[in-house]
């Protein structure tokens, strides 16, 4: 994530920060379902209007590191050392994307997810559009031979090894294994 220089770009990252944590307390003591927009805006002390300045709907409040994470796939790709092969690198990032999003604590987040079809929803609409983003910056690489469909073929692969390994007794394991496929696919293409 970007750390904001500027006064004013600080506070509105902490008010950003400050409405997520409220939401997700409140969502996991609750009930994503029994916790509304304007219940999470009083908690956090601000007004809806500044709720939706920094959250495009309720479903965007759980998953408010969307487009960190986003950022942070397609940057893997335009930010890779010179000559250091695609895959790797996003192999690398996922890693650590689900290193974060398996760490203690986050169990009964992604259960909620699974019990909300609003928030499952979300969620793949949220992975198609990484993996859009992810398939654009590959495409745009002019080192790379692949055709766009070879890229965009990879980049679902991609942000589906981060559900999948999150999903695993051994995630970093899965991880592995699934990228072992993934540069298969990746050298035939």
């Amino acid at each position: 994530m970007t750390v904001p220089t500027g006064r004013r770009e600080r506070k509105k990252a902490a008010t950003r920060q400050k409405i997520a944590d409220t939401a997700l307390r409140l969502f996991l003591e609750r009930g994503y379902d029994a916790v509304g927009i304007r219940d999470v805006a009083a908690e956090a002390d601000v007004a809806v209007t500044t709720l939706f300045s920094h959250f495009a709907s309720k479903e965007a409040l759980v998953f408010e590191q969307d487009d960190d994470f986003e950022q942070r796939l397609t940057q893997a790709v335009t930010n890779r050392a010179p000559h250091e092969p695609h895959i790797p690198a996003l192999c690398r990032e996922i890693k650590a994307m689900v290193r974060h999003c398996t760490a203690d604590g986050t169990a009964p987040i992604y259960r909620m997810i699974d019990e909300s079809r609003a928030l499952r929803e979300y969620e793949e609409s949220m992975r198609l559009r990484h993996a859009d983003s992810l398939a654009t910056a590959l495409i745009a690489d002019p080192d790379l031979s692949q055709s766009a469909t070879a890229c965009r073929t990879i980049a679902r692969f991609v942000v589906d090894a981060f559900s999948l390994a999150r999903e695993t007794a051994d995630p970093p394991a899965a991880v592995d294994e699934i990228f072992q496929m993934i540069e298969a696919a990746w050298k035939v293409t």
